[in-house]
């Protein structure tokens, strides 16, 4: 590790009062913008948000874990701007992540998110569709009316991080329908699926502080390795991780036939566990009872991505793409303790259960 990567590791930061501070600066400012959409919109939209249960009871929801917000608003710090310069960036990129899970968890099929229902579970395909609409729209409104050169800059980054967002997601869906996906194919998408928005969210605050445009580049490339890193960690949880924690069924992933790389990377270990997997696989594919297999039958094809060296892999490749956004770093010039935060956050990435 370089020496300043070292060096802000030992910096102490609460990661916990970081992850915070971005959601307490950008909460009111989202709310706003929430308040503009149209009925049922704004109400379904705060559902989603975790701010009102179906009812439209105010609840203390979870409203996630408000990493690209804190990223947002650290990177404006870069530049020696305060960390309020960088709260539409966040703002925007929280109404563009927002987008993509209402629609997302439609195209998936999910019912849960964050310990309960879902949007369109909620209130149906067609808000689901509207809102994750109105989000995206208000995304841009919130970085353009700013008015400034730089507001201009931050927002072709955002259009650019969504547009590689969703090419993310229509390989996501593409390769359900495969019986084989590589590992590189399964990288890129998920560079394109998260990678690219924790990029955007890395740099937009630093853009709209006036860093140049070799500054931000960098800073992307710390968040775009970071989401590679962070990706990983949610397929290990796809799988493998605790209900309670993730908010998620057990075996999340395996019952929506997701090629994520835990999967991708057991098909291509070659061996007999390998082999095993891709019969089980190639059969699940053409089964007309898949939504009804066990909870034996799902740990099974678990226990076989784990035997083939999928799991470990996924393990060690998020642990390689967490050093990678650590050492883009180095090419930075900033306070010592801004790089310590976004060296905590980088480490709070691959260390999480949800």
């Amino acid at each position: 590790m370089p020496p300043a990567s070292k060096a802000a590791r030992e910096t102490a930061v609460d990661v916990t009062a970081l992850l915070e501070r971005g959601r307490t600066l950008a909460t009111p400012v989202l709310r706003a913008a929430i308040d503009r959409l149209a009925p049922p919109m704004d109400t379904v939209s705060a559902y989603h948000f975790g701010w009102i249960d179906a009812e439209g009871n105010p609840t203390a929801g979870d409203g996630g874990k408000a990493v690209r917000p804190a990223l947002a608003v650290l990177s404006a710090e870069v530049t020696g701007a305060a960390p309020e310069v960088g709260i539409p960036g966040a703002v925007a990129v929280e109404l563009v992540h927002n987008f993509s899970l209402l629609h997302d968890d439609l195209m998936d099929g999910d019912e849960q998110r964050r310990h309960r229902d879902t949007v369109w579970k909620v209130h149906g395909p067609a808000q689901a569709i509207l809102v994750g609409d109105a989000l995206f729209a208000l995304a841009n409104e919130v970085l353009l009316e700013l008015g400034t050169v730089e507001a201009g800059r931050a927002t072709r980054r955002l259009t650019t991080a969504t547009r590689a967002l969703i090419d993310g997601q229509a390989q996501d869906i593409s390769y359900e329908h495969r019986d084989r996906v590589s590992v590189e194919e399964c990288l890129e998408m998920e560079g394109n699926k998260t990678g690219a928005l924790l990029a955007c969210a890395s740099s937009i605050g630093a853009v709209l502080g006036g860093a140049d445009d070799g500054t931000a580049d960098t800073l992307e490339k710390y968040g775009y390795h970071l989401g590679l890193a962070f990706q990983a960690v949610d397929d290990l949880l796809g799988i493998w991780g605790d209900p309670v924690s993730t908010g998620k069924q057990t075996w999340s992933d395996l019952r929506q036939r997701k090629k994520s790389l835990p999967v991708v990377a057991a098909l291509a270990a070659g061996g007999s566990a390998s082999e095993r997997l891709g019969e089980i696989l190639a059969a699940d594919a053409k089964s007309s009872d898949f939504e009804n297999f066990s909870e034996e039958e799902f740990a099974a094809r678990a226990a076989l991505i784990e035997e083939a060296g999928g799991r470990e892999w996924t393990a060690e490749e998020a642990r390689r793409q967490h050093t990678i956004a650590v050492e883009a770093l180095d090419a930075v010039d900033m306070p010592e303790q801004v790089r310590a935060q976004f060296t905590a956050l980088a480490d709070f990435v691959v260390v999480r259960k949800r």
